[in-house]
């Protein structure tokens, strides 16, 4: 048993994103979810490495509570952490025949009520799991899984944590989100010298800068600030150690909704502006899929399949997203995503997509597969979004950079139908916009983690 001297959480979720509908694996071989059986909840893992995914129900003697997190190992086990009379419990849960066996890991104890405690995101190699405990005015990164004696304190940092995200392959440097005098800053924590802090985004001194993704690969970063418009986060990017300015495309903020990067390409070394990136896209109406590229700066809206277990998803090296979906008939999918491929000239005609003229929020569904076709390697077609004015050239010393003309752009209200519909699109209302470009600092360890 540990104890856990952490004192009560004050909010601040707005900091996290919107859980998505499973958790995969750093390699994207396992994944985990509750599952429901009528009013009741089980944890479920999914193998999607083989040739047709399928799933495995972990029951235990009793149903779960729906706020249960569940993670998937690297050898197929699945991590779940149980919030029981005040105390976080973690076990391995795997098959056993007709049954789920279960191997206690041990517990984290704090009075009821006073700490919030989450899972971090999968670590690369998939051989050990973390969690984050986060008080008032300090956040503890715990080993809850592949340690010697149960969890383990690793590291307390001054402030409040949010995020989570893994810069190296080896689950050593983890950037977190931390939160101290009124600001958000992304820092990187070194696991392997006792926590040793290092700042990661400092790109103006009274912006809130947060980190979403990191790719191995290319160094690309998905990034979350206020910097270019106070008191407006906005979504840029920008690639680890570069002294180049991190981004913020017009292209990337869609009204009246919450767009969330969740998976980016890997294998695109040395190349981050040909990464694709698969958004969540969350309007009034329903979720759907985008897809980006700092090369095209435009982002095309796909329908999500049916049964998208949302913000879920991994990308092949070859440019293929694969989400996860089930649906009474496929309780177990996997839907091959192939978005259209890059192209040099962000201003060639585009088509707009157009509002789904119908009252429900999701596209129209897919035909029936043919014979000879597997439910779960059905394709989502895309509909490109209106293309947008380059942003201004990237500054160089001696060079003052090109002030932006003013745009107009039109994003989907609603999430795009597989075929769009006919006729030509409305006239937008034209919006002046600059996009500022902001110089990213990166932490002295950067260097370390971008081969």
């Amino acid at each position: 048993m540990t104890a856990c001297a952490i004192e009560p959480s004050a909010g601040h979720e707005d900091d996290e994103a919107a859980p998505a509908g499973c958790t995969l694996t750093a390699d994207g071989a396992y994944a985990a979810r509750l599952a429901s059986a009528g009013d009741s909840w089980f944890p479920e893992r999914w193998t999607l490495d083989g040739p047709e995914p399928y799933a495995v129900p972990l029951p235990r003697n009793q149903p779960e509570e729906p706020g249960t997190e569940v993670q998937p190992m690297g050898d197929g086990r699945v991590l779940i952490h149980r919030l029981v009379a005040g105390r976080h419990a973690f076990s391995l849960l795997y098959p056993t025949g007709p049954g789920t066996g279960e191997l206690p890991l041990g517990v984290v104890e704090c009075p009821r009520g006073t700490v919030r405690l989450r899972l971090l995101p999968p670590a690369p190699g998939g051989e050990r799991a973390y969690a984050l405990s986060v008080g008032p005015s300090s956040t503890t990164v715990w080993l809850v899984a592949g340690g010697t004696f149960g969890p383990e304190r690793l590291a307390e940092l001054p402030g409040r944590c949010s995020g989570g995200v893994w810069l190296d392959r080896t689950g050593r440097l983890l950037a977190l989100d931390r939160e101290t005098g009124g600001r958000t800053k992304a820092v990187v924590v070194d696991l392997e010298r006792g926590g040793e802090v290092s700042p990661l985004l400092q790109i103006a001194a009274d912006s809130d800068d947060r980190l979403l993704l990191a790719d191995h690969d290319s160094g690309l970063l998905l990034i979350r600030s206020d910097a270019p418009s106070p008191g407006q986060d906005r979504l840029g990017w920008g690639v680890l150690g570069s002294t180049l300015p991190v981004r913020f495309p017009e292209c990337l903020r869609l009204p009246d909704c919450t767009v969330t990067p969740f998976a980016i390409q890997p294998g695109q070394m040395l190349t981050p502006e040909s990464c694709a990136v698969a958004l969540r896209v969350d309007g009034p109406r329903g979720s759907w899929v985008g897809v980006w590229r700092a090369a095209e700066r435009r982002v095309h809206h796909l329908p999500a399949p049916e049964g998208w277990l949302a913000g879920a998803g991994t990308w092949t090296p070859d440019g293929v997203l694969r989400l996860p979906y089930a649906t009474e008939a496929v309780p177990c999918g996997v839907a091959q995503v192939s978005p259209p491929a890059a192209v040099a000239s962000p201003e060639s005609g585009a088509t707009p997509p157009h509002p789904h003229p119908h009252p429900h929020p999701y596209p129209e569904p897919h035909p029936e597969p043919g014979p000879g076709q597997r439910p779960d390697a059905r394709a989502a077609y895309a509909t490109a979004a209106t293309g947008h004015p380059p942003e201004p050239a990237p500054h160089t010393p001696g060079h003052a950079p090109e002030p932006a003309q003013p745009s107009h752009m039109t994003h989907p209200p609603h999430p795009p139908r597989s075929t769009p519909s006919a006729g030509p699109a409305p006239s937008p209302t034209p919006t002046p916009s600059t996009p500022i470009p902001v110089p990213l600092q990166q932490a002295p360890l950067g260097r370390l983690v971008t081969n």
